[in-house]
């Protein structure tokens, strides 16, 4: 466990109390660099964890926040954005884009807004888990939430 708060989730903290967002960060026991850990930790759905995925959509940095239950249809999110190539991001890419590690990347707190889509599927549930930008870290939060904080683009993704 934890004994204090990382710098990363310290600047979501920041990030998320200057958006007006509610949730508060919490420190899980254990990393959570998957949605079905994650949830274990939380006593929740797979489906309500809000997995940050970083794309390389055309060599910009594209943020899919998607129900843990669902895989990201790659040419799907491609033509919802626009772009003509979405593939998964290499660890440097994802850093460099949120200064944040892979398993705990965000929706907020990166060096520069970064394009997002919510998955629709997760206005399903009345709380979401996102990552508070580590893999032990990760906030209360509501679809409707994170299309606010992030500017994010509902959108089908699976």
């Amino acid at each position: 466990m934890l004994e204090k708060l990382p710098a990363n989730a310290i600047r979501v903290e920041a990030a998320l109390r200057s958006l007006g967002a509610a949730g508060e960060i919490v420190v899980l026991p254990e990393k959570a660099p998957t949605a079905a850990t994650a949830a274990a930790q939380l006593g929740c759905e797979v489906g309500a964890i809000a997995n940050s995925l970083i794309f390389d959509a055309d060599r910009a940095p594209l943020l899919v926040l998607t129900s843990g239950a669902h895989r990201v249809d790659v040419e799907l999110v491609a033509r919802t954005a626009g772009v003509r190539k979405v593939r998964r991001a290499t660890p440097e890419f994802v850093r460099e884009a949120t200064g944040q590690p892979i398993g705990g990347v965000a929706p907020v707190g990166h060096p520069a807004p970064v394009r997002t889509l919510v998955d629709t599927w997760l206005g399903k549930h009345e709380v979401v888990w996102a990552a508070g930008g580590h893999p032990h870290t990760v906030f209360p939060t509501t679809f409707d939430e994170l299309v606010r904080i992030t500017g994010g683009t509902p959108a089908d993704v699976e």
